[in-house]
């Protein structure tokens, strides 16, 4: 059921609720006006007939004992004489049987009827009865002779034999009249139902276009309020609740945008005193060896945390571009696994004990080599930090099959030989400032490292993945999607 009411549409549901009332209104009205003007029409053929063939056999002498022959002639005469259609006219007296026709004995004529004839002499009886599918009506009527005021029965009792097929003919071309009009009824009722369907699906449209609307970021989008019925309350109901969602979103656009200028006016100012401080530290570290040791272990704690908060306001001004929508690619054309060599021995990650490395020549794509250095040396400096040597840094490319329409791919993959990442901590591994290891208070990181390295894969337009190897360590996997001829091996 839930998939068929998916294939088909509000409006083919409507139209065909709104053509089902209308058949069915239409199928009881037929069936009712069919029984009446059945009843009606048989009714009216009883009345007159049963009306009728008592006259006439009152009026009729009867002179007993029976004589068969007089008697077939006169029950000729009665048939001629009979309303609204001829009769077939049967007597019965004693063992005597006469008819006005060929037959002397009918077989439309039922035991009940004789009894209930019998039973009422004054006013006899008749019945309806259907006989090889054709619809017959019998009237019983006993003769009587007056003594007085008293009528006895002569035990003579004429039964009149009626076929009711044009009534029945009539009755059925009322129904194939019913049955030929119905079909143009249901066309008719399709117009009103097409612009009822209309009337109810117009304000609904109206809903979904504002809220694709709003879903592309428009919150000003509102709906035209037409009418007090409940569909103009559900539009009323949208627009108040776009109304607060508006009021909402702005506040918190708002409080967003004060949130990243106050990090970047603080960063900003942070800078100067921080570089004059750098420069104090570094005087005071050359000179930590001819100062007491108290003193000396003091003085490189200065410098050591000077460090840490100037690497932190970096970051934070980092991010703060990125958040600005400021960060800008400067891309150019390298030689990757050079690109990479370079990052590590700028840092001084050359000890193989540490550094395994699997860089083919020969890679060259576009990239923006500074963000893609802050890539590599975030992540090799992490997996250095959280985790344990070697760590492994690899360099391929990949190219997906032609029918599935993919750009070629540049993987870069850094994995480390510790513990991995506890699985309740993956989802969250890029989030700003989160600590995998809730124990561990400080770092010598700002804590914004994998952020920034998120976003400037972003910015390149790819991914980044973090998971655990089968062997265990955690695995950094860097795919970055590059157009037809950016990518040479």
């Amino acid at each position: 059921m839930t998939r068929w009411r998916a294939r088909i549409g509000l409006r083919t549901r409507l139209v065909l609720a709104f053509l089902l009332v209308a058949a069915v209104s239409a199928g009881t009205t037929a069936t009712l006006t069919y029984r009446k003007a059945r009843t009606a029409i048989l009714e009216q053929a009883q009345d007159t007939a049963v009306s009728s063939f008592r006259d006439r056999v009152s009026d009729m002498g009867v002179q007993l004992p029976v004589e068969p022959k007089s008697l077939q002639e006169r029950l000729r005469q009665l048939a001629r004489q009979g309303k609204p259609h001829p009769w077939v006219v049967f007597a019965e007296y004693g063992s005597v049987r006469v008819s006005s026709g060929t037959s002397p004995v009918s077989t439309v004529i039922t035991p009940e009827l004789r009894r209930a004839a019998l039973a009422s002499p004054r006013s006899g009886s008749f019945q309806r009865v259907e006989k090889h599918g054709a619809p017959w009506l019998t009237v019983a009527v006993p003769t009587v002779f007056r003594a007085g005021k008293t009528v006895r029965p002569t035990g003579l009792v004429l039964y009149a034999v009626m076929p009711l097929t044009d009534e029945e003919a009539n009755v059925r071309a009322m129904v194939t009249a019913a049955r030929d009009g119905a079909l143009p009824g249901l066309a008719v009722a399709l117009v009103p139902a097409l612009l009822a369907a209309r009337s109810v699906l117009r304000p609904v449209r109206d809903l979904r276009k504002a809220s694709q609307s709003m879903g592309r970021g428009r919150l000003d989008t509102r709906i035209q309020v037409k009418g007090s019925d409940e569909l103009s309350d559900l539009a009323r109901t949208f627009n108040e609740s776009a109304v607060a969602l508006e009021r909402s979103v702005g506040e918190l656009q708002d409080a967003e945008a004060r949130a990243r200028r106050f990090a970047s006016d603080v960063s900003h100012e942070l800078r100067t005193p921080l570089a004059g401080m750098l420069a104090v530290t570094e005087v005071l570290d050359e000179d930590a060896a001819r100062l007491a040791p108290d003193t000396a272990a003091a003085v490189r704690l200065i410098s050591a945390e000077t460090g840490k908060l100037a690497v932190l306001v970096e970051d934070l001004m980092e991010i703060s571009r990125f958040d600005a929508g400021a960060a800008e690619l400067n891309t150019d054309e390298v030689d990757v696994a050079q690109t990479i060599r370079k990052t590590l021995s700028s840092r001084h990650w050359t000890d193989p004990d540490e550094i395994v490395t699997d860089l083919p020549d020969g890679i060259r794509a576009r990239l923006d080599p500074r963000r893609f250095d802050v890539v590599v040396a975030n992540l090799v400096g992490n997996a250095l930090r959280h985790g344990a040597a070697p760590v492994v840094v690899r360099l391929r490319t990949e190219t997906p099959p032609e029918p599935d329409g993919e750009l070629p791919r540049l993987v870069a993959e850094v994995a480390d030989s510790g513990p991995g990442i506890r699985p309740d901590a993956l989802p969250h591994i890029f989030d700003r400032f989160y600590k995998a290891d809730s124990a561990r208070t400080r770092s010598e990181g700002s804590g914004l490292g994998l952020a920034i390295t998120l976003e400037n894969v972003r910015l390149h337009g790819g991914t980044i993945r973090a998971a655990n190897g089968p062997q265990g360590g955690a695995v950094f996997t860097v795919e970055i999607p590059v157009t037809s001829g950016e990518v040479t091996a």
